[in-house]
């Protein structure tokens, strides 16, 4: 078995893929009308209801009970970029969790959360050019060196 791609529901097919397009850089892997992909896997599906054979009511917005979660090399430019783009409804403010990296959670047009963190092998560097050592920052992380040395060769 292969895990294939994740389709969430849309209002509106051109705004969302507009919205994935400008916001993430996304590309268009398949476009089926109200049903278009991105080479990443992720896929958008407007009339959501009738693709799963549901009534439109049980379709839920908002529901909070997962993310898509995207990892950002250059988090603070796409920060500006994101404060820039209309609407954007925040989940909370910026976030640094324990192991340093820096999140932040909105919501896309239709109600579905995301999370943009920064890329983990700038965390680590964030981290080396404080003036941190190998050890000081796998305490920190709490990964083991190795780990860390793996994720920078990456």
């Amino acid at each position: 078995m292969k895990y294939e791609c994740t389709v969430i529901s849309v209002a509106d097919i051109k705004a969302a893929r507009k919205f994935y397009e400008d916001l993430f850089g996304l590309k268009l892997y398949q476009d089926y009308g109200i049903n278009i992909s991105f080479t990443c896997g992720l896929a958008l599906q407007q009339e959501f209801d009738w693709l799963v054979d549901l009534p439109k009511d049980k379709v839920m917005r908002k529901p909070n009970n997962m993310e898509l979660c995207f990892e950002e090399e250059n988090f603070d430019s796409f920060l500006n970029r994101l404060e820039q783009y209309p609407g954007i409804e925040y989940a909370g403010p910026v976030r640094e969790h324990s192991w340093g990296q820096r999140v932040v959670r909105f919501y896309d047009l239709d109600g579905h959360l995301i999370e943009v963190g920064e890329n983990m092998k700038m965390v680590i560097s964030r981290f080396l050019s404080s003036g941190m050592t190998m050890d000081e920052v796998s305490a920190r992380m709490d990964v083991t060196v190795e780990d860390l040395r793996e994720l920078l060769n990456q």
